[in-house]
């Protein structure tokens, strides 16, 4: 054989030898039995080469998986403001949920749900809630005073979305205008920031829902765009109605 024929059959032989190593892990990871794979063993590089065709061994390698990005406690599971303490949902919120808000007709006026007629509507909510955080999906903060962290006076809202945070919020009536809002606004800001996998944070509001820009803009958020059609508000309208973007980012 000639110098470049014994490098050719020498080339050849390394090909063989590495399809025979994939396709030794290729059968294990589709579950064929070690008998099986034993014989394989013992078989010689051309035998492989040609089990390789016929199993498919190109066409059955499993294609790569996707990152998937959840939010598997991107955030703290509680946060403090110098009034607030935002805090994971418990099963005993719901009673102070419907008494605070949620049976409030005036609370969810720019919300996208309609007030609750029964205190086991907000329990099917929180244990909805209670679920997604478990799961990682999303983080709904329970909004409490500092000095009685059993009463709850309102929820902000962590959504992740990638390399974003989506949030929203709502707080009882008889809190409205103390600035307690954009304290909690700020608190799930900064530290979404603060992670390095995340680096925008955003919301929307009604554009005639000024109290909420209000928040948003004390918070450093800044209003990026006007979105038409963008969000049903069924306490105002069954159509979608404009929204203003808001957004912070690093």
């Amino acid at each position: 054989m000639s110098r470049n024929g014994r490098i050719a059959a020498l080339a050849m032989m390394g090909i063989a030898l590495a399809v025979a190593a994939a396709l030794r892990y290729q059968l294990s990871w589709l579950g064929f039995p070690d008998g099986f794979r034993s014989e394989l063993r013992r078989s010689s590089s051309r035998d492989w080469c040609l089990v390789a065709h016929q199993v498919g061994f190109f066409r059955t390698i499993p294609p790569a998986r996707p990152v998937a990005f959840t939010m598997s406690r991107t955030l703290p599971d509680r946060l403090t403001t110098a009034r607030l303490v935002l805090r994971e949902p418990r099963l005993v919120d719901a009673a102070g949920l419907f008494e605070s808000y949620t049976q409030d007709v005036n609370v969810p006026r720019y919300m996208t749900w309609r007030p609750h007629t029964d205190v086991s509507q907000t329990d099917a909510f929180i244990r909805e809630c209670i679920r997604v955080w478990a799961a990682g999906d999303r983080q709904s903060y329970v909004l409490t005073d500092r000095e009685n962290e059993q009463v709850p006076v309102g929820m902000i809202d962590a959504r992740i979305r990638g390399h974003i945070v989506e949030t929203g919020y709502v707080i009882t009536r008889s809190r409205w205008g103390q600035g307690l809002m954009p304290e909690a606004i700020q608190a799930v800001a900064e530290a979404a920031l603060a992670k390095p996998t995340i680096f925008r944070v955003q919301a929307t509001c009604d554009v005639e829902n000024r109290a909420s820009a209000r928040a948003l803009e004390k918070s450093g958020f800044i209003r990026e765009a006007r979105l038409e059609r963008w969000m049903v508000h069924p306490n105002v309208s069954a159509e979608p109605r404009a929204s203003f973007m808001y957004a912070r980012w690093k």
